[in-house]
């Protein structure tokens, strides 16, 4: 009888454990984890339609029935090119009647290991997979003749590999962002939670910046000509911090992680170890530029250009956030617009596209930006499978 009483016991404090994990790490991570609960293709278009702009913005769908949308890239045949990470490929994107919408969508490479990041100059192509990055041809719409250039560091937490060619005059080299393994740890491969930097002039890769848990996207500031990135700050730490991070990016720099993060706060649950100095101060650890709510998973970043556009948006950022998974309330699953100056000062962030998670509805995760001279914007949209298509419609 005593056997039987432990047995229970021992069950009502697994189940109180277990209600505790539930309420604290997983019960808001039912929006990411679960399909659609609203179809954002047939939403979009009626009165009800869930996502809301500022004013002067309309939106409509470019392309849908992708899989799992993530990375957008101009190819060397001017078409929108996304990779398509969980079905191994690359996709073209074509609007040949010119009404807004990509009719025709085909695969240019296929087979991959969870193809990023996508890069091209002249007539190549550049896909980096989880585990390596590879060189094409392209030629006739087609991705052919690959030549891998290096390996990368395969599995863990942090599938995604973005590449980008660097800003002149540096463009011969081509930087490459790689995850942690974990969410927070002392790495033992070298080239995790770093940027690394591909010489194509010397075939050498070598670290570019440290202490980066995951800077899934990075852009080039247009004036500046400076690296800016997102930033995931890890988990289980509570709904409020650590804060996620924009920053800015700079070659030999370090970041912080896994023992400091936002404006260098240590990290104190992690690191026990007694140092001599402030385990985060710089000039040793660099602060966050721009700090952002927990768990938002900030991903694509995009600058607005002058051309077409009104003159309060010059050089302002849109930022994609995610949406979270380890906090109690959900946060992000929306666009925002960070504003800047010209000498790219950050005078505050305000929200530019919500929605996405809307009504105990949840519609989609926007990933990836690209932002178009003359009033266009794309984003793309992993959950729901589709690019949006987004319109200045007020002269400017």
């Amino acid at each position: 009888m005593k056997k039987l009483s432990y047995a229970v016991v021992i069950i009502i404090l697994a189940l109180g454990v277990f209600g505790a994990v539930y309420y604290k790490n997983i019960r808001g991570a039912i929006p990411a984890v679960l399909p659609p609960s609203g179809d954002i293709v047939e939403d979009i278009n009626t009165t009800d339609m869930p996502l809301k702009l500022p004013p002067g913005f309309s939106i409509s769908i470019y392309a849908k029935n992708l899989g799992n949308p993530r990375v957008m890239h101009y190819g060397p045949d001017g078409k929108i090119l996304v990779s398509v990470p969980d079905q191994g490929k690359v996709i073209a994107l074509s609007d040949s009647d010119g009404d807004g919408f990509a009719e025709t969508h085909f695969t240019i490479a296929e087979n991959l290991n969870r193809p990023h990041g996508l890069a091209s100059r002249e007539n190549k192509l550049y896909i980096a997979e989880t585990n390596q990055v590879g060189e094409y041809d392209y030629a006739n719409g087609k991705a052919v003749n690959k030549k891998k250039l290096f390996d990368l560091p395969g599995g863990g937490n942090h599938f995604s590999r973005t590449i980008m060619f660097m800003p002149y005059p540096d463009e011969s080299k081509m930087l490459v962002s790689v995850g942690s393994s974990c969410n927070v740890c002392n790495e033992s491969d070298e080239r995790r939670a770093k940027i690394l930097e591909y010489d194509f002039a010397t075939g050498k890769l070598e670290e570019f910046a440290r202490g980066l848990r995951n800077s899934v996207f990075m852009a080039i500031h247009p004036v500046s000509g400076d690296i800016w990135a997102t930033e995931m700050g890890r988990d289980n730490l509570g709904d409020d911090i650590p804060p996620d991070e924009i920053n800015i990016i700079k070659k030999g720099a370090n970041y912080g992680w896994p023992i400091c993060y936002g404006k260098n706060i240590h990290d104190n649950a992690f690191d026990k170890n007694v140092y001599i100095r402030n385990p985060c101060m710089e000039s040793f650890e660099t602060p966050s530029f721009i700090d952002l709510q927990a768990h938002s998973a900030p991903l694509g970043l995009a600058f607005f250009p002058e051309e077409g556009w009104p003159e309060e948006y010059w050089f302002n950022l849109l930022v994609a956030y995610h949406g979270s998974w380890n906090r109690t309330v959900p946060t992000g699953y929306k666009v925002v617009r960070a504003r800047l100056d010209s000498k790219g000062e950050y005078l505050g962030t305000e929200d530019f596209i919500t929605g996405w998670f809307s009504n105990g509805k949840v519609y989609g995760r926007p990933v990836d930006i690209l932002i178009q001279p003359g009033g266009t914007i794309y984003i793309s949209d992993d959950k729901s499978g589709v690019i949006y298509r987004v319109k200045y419609t007020r002269p400017v």
